[in-house]
């Protein structure tokens, strides 16, 4: 069975993020989304708000499942049985840190390989902090994150006001 990771804080997940992970999935026999936590980013949701929104909008999707872990990357892949790590790029400035992890990682462990997708064109400007900063002043989502999740967005935001 080919396993695949497709690592990220997914705060919130975008459309972009749910391209990857579609593709992923036509791709890989099993996906596992692994939310992480990124010590530079302070989160709008908890890692478990984040696991249940992308588990919401993944349901149809029966060979991916999604899980949240505290470690290495390469060693949650490893104990998945992965060998292959998912980058989604947007543009150049996303390939210089990703190929800098993508090398740390395969010095920890060589059996691991990143593959980095190209994000869908419509979504190379698309990130979460965009998305934050556009619920911030009340903007319509619906071309930046799965309708499912917006209203969970919107009431994140202003109890955080």
């Amino acid at each position: 069975m080919k396993t695949a990771v497709y690592p990220g804080s997914f705060d919130p997940i975008t459309l972009g993020h749910l391209n990857i992970i579609k593709r992923t999935a036509r791709i890989f026999d099993k996906v596992y989304v692994c939310v992480m936590k990124n010590s530079d980013k302070n989160p709008l949701f908890t890692r478990e708000e984040r696991v249940e929104l992308i588990q919401r909008i993944v349901k149809h999707l029966d060979n991916v499942e999604v899980e949240t872990a505290d470690g290495l990357l390469v060693e949650y892949a490893k104990s998945k049985g992965a060998r292959v790590v998912v980058k989604g790029l947007r543009a150049v400035s996303d390939f210089d840190w990703e190929f800098q992890m993508a090398l740390a990682n395969r010095k920890i462990d060589p059996a691991i390989d990143t593959l980095f997708m190209a994000a869908s064109e419509k979504y190379t400007f698309l990130s979460s902090t965009v998305v934050k900063e556009m619920a911030k002043y009340n903007a319509d989502l619906r071309d930046f994150v799965p309708r499912e999740i917006i209203d969970d967005i919107v009431k994140k935001m202003e109890s955080k006001r």
